[in-house]
């Protein structure tokens, strides 16, 4: 449960403290004392949409924290503890966890679990499993019929949500492979024309069979050939006067040969010429290497007019390939594989089309199987919740009220929603011989708060949220039936902490904790704006809720009655 909110900066309250306990707390106060202002800051620890223009002027920023007590086993704890915040102990063994919202001026603002920075979506995830806020914008919700179905939804309880869940998994898989399937049909005429135009290319590119690098090679050898003759004299003359044989005069070789048997008498004679030895001996050493490979270049030289007329036909059929496909021959390469992977992706179309049949055709079955497993569901508990919410509004002063819950579905798979087949109508018969009719067309403001209130006291008893907040849950009502609604409120209480701003004597009464919001001189609420009154003091703040005249012999009287009916209320739980 909420043990305390603190407020700063935020709208008309400059600072505040509103402490909160267990059973029923309610927040009163004269119209714009800041009681809003109290649920916006709650607001934004839930995690809704920061406002800049709600800071203070002259502030640079507004604070909202909450701190929250928990039992040691609470699940919320894992996320806390997943998102890294800080948990503190309690005396009796619970938890202490808060969790807060800054909104700067200048519009940013930040989000903390347990002291640690989070995302603002992370801290509304943890808030929305500690608190239900209802305020008369969910009554306003109540008449559209997506909020009904959710209702029934959250009453039908986790496991059938987790079986809406599943379904809407599979419809959206369904979904996208209907696209697919639809995308390749729809394209499947153009790509075969382009397919057609690709294997032309493809056919003629493999004819030729060209290799990467080619070109160039071919390049070299057509420049070889072209110049066989000339090349042959030259390695002919040089290998001559490296080894011997026509050249004029002696031949390197026989040179160095000489130069080696004078360098040997010297090193007789001095052995400090013997490195000169080496040294002659390598040089002779490489240009015999020298010689060979101008023998076994000239060797390898083609003089052939043939060949060279075959080279110059692959290069020809090249230049070919590479105007159509290039302009360098790795283009063409490169244009060939993407060719043969798109013609080979067009004639797996038909493949690939047989195979999404099938898929659509399972996943079909298995959206109809879960929308019809969620059908059923939300069939039995519309009984159920109907029922138990007639009963309720029995006891909010509609003794005669019967509430009815229609759930039609439709069977065209095209026609489902992420939700289901299911179309959930809540209707409302007042009063015995009225025709029931759907909320959102003949119910007034005053029923429509009876009926969320009644669905909540229901709810409470399969939904594990421990708070619930309601913001003047009690618009439209008065006299009895404002008294029933406390009267309800007190014993929902009793399984659950729940906080009430109210404008209702009635509903006030029936509090454990009344806490009155008020501004200063200067119209702000500062830390002493926000007091828990008892005793004299509530019996005070219900005389000017009753008639607005603080020292109203009748009023206070009035004030009396309702505090000890709701005593009374109080002792026979």
């Amino acid at each position: 449960m909420i043990e305390e909110l603190r407020i700063r900066a935020l709208g008309v309250i400059d600072e505040a403290t509103i402490p909160l306990g267990p059973g029923l707390t309610v927040l009163t106060g004269e119209t714009g004392a800041g009681k809003t202002m109290v649920l916006t800051g709650l607001g934004l620890i839930l995690g809704t949409r920061a406002d800049p223009g709600a800071v203070r002027a002259g502030a640079d920023r507004a604070d909202a924290d909450g701190l929250w007590l928990l039992p040691a086993g609470s699940s919320v704890l894992a996320e806390v503890d997943e998102l890294g915040g800080r948990i503190d102990q309690a005396a009796d063994g619970r938890v202490l966890l808060t969790l807060g919202r800054t909104v700067g001026g200048a519009g940013r603002s930040r989000a903390f679990v347990g002291g640690r920075s989070v995302p603002a979506s992370a801290l509304g995830a943890v808030a929305e499993r500690l608190v239900t806020v209802h305020g008369q914008s969910d009554q306003l919700r109540l008449r559209e019929r997506s909020s009904q179905r959710d209702l029934l939804d959250r009453f039908a309880g986790e496991q059938h949500l987790a079986g809406r869940t599943a379904f809407a998994q599979a419809l959206a898989e369904l979904r996208s492979v209907e696209q697919e399937r639809a995308r390749l049909l729809g394209q499947r005429q153009e790509r075969e024309r382009e397919a057609a135009l690709l294997r032309h290319g493809i056919d003629e590119i493999a004819a030729v069979q060209p290799q990467a690098g080619e070109d160039l090679l071919l390049k070299q050898q057509s420049a070889a050939l072209g110049h066989a003759t000339d090349l042959l004299e030259a390695m002919g003359a040089a290998h001559a006067a490296l080894a011997g044989g026509d050249s004029e005069g002696p031949a390197v070789s026989e040179l160095l040969a000489r130069v080696r048997r004078d360098l040997d008498r010297a090193a007789a004679l001095d052995e400090r010429a013997a490195d000169l030895v080496r040294t002659a001996q390598e040089v002779a050493d490489r240009v015999g290497a020298l010689a060979a490979e101008v023998a076994a270049y000239a060797a390898a030289l083609d003089a052939d007019p043939a060949r060279q007329a075959e080279v110059e036909e692959r290069r020809h059929r090249l230049g070919e390939l590479k105007r159509r496909y290039g302009p360098e021959l790795d283009d063409v390469l490169a244009w060939w594989q993407a060719a043969e992977q798109t013609v080979a992706e067009v004639d797996g179309t038909d493949e690939r089309l047989d195979e999404l049949e099938r898929r659509v055709e399972e996943l079909s079955g298995q959206v109809r199987t879960r929308a019809a497993a969620l059908t059923k569901a939300r069939r039995a508990a519309a009984r159920t919740l109907a029922e138990r919410v007639t009963a309720e509004l029995s006891d909010l002063a509609m003794p005669d009220a019967e509430v009815r819950i229609e759930v039609d579905s439709v069977d065209d798979l095209a026609d489902l929603t992420s939700s289901g087949a299911d179309t959930i109508t809540m209707l409302l018969a007042p009063h015995p011989g009225s025709e029931p009719r759907p909320l959102g067309a003949g119910a007034s403001g005053g029923e429509l708060s009876r009926v969320m209130l009644a669905i909540e006291v229901v709810l409470a008893d399969v939904d594990s949220t421990p708070t619930f907040v309601f913001d003047e849950v009690d618009a439209g009502i008065g006299g009895r039936v404002a008294v029933e609604v406390g009267r309800r409120l007190a014993r929902l209480a009793r399984s659950a902490q729940v906080v009430v701003v109210t404008h209702l004597p009635q509903v006030a009464a029936f509090a454990d904790s009344h806490i009155v919001v008020s501004k200063d001189s200067a119209g702000q609420v500062t830390a002493s704006s926000v007091t828990v009154v008892d005793g004299p003091e509530r019996v005070r703040e219900l005389v000017r809720m009753l008639s607005g005249l603080e020292n109203s012999r009748s009023g206070a009287q009035h004030a009396s009655e309702l505090l000890q009916l709701a005593e009374a209320e109080r002792t026979a739980r």
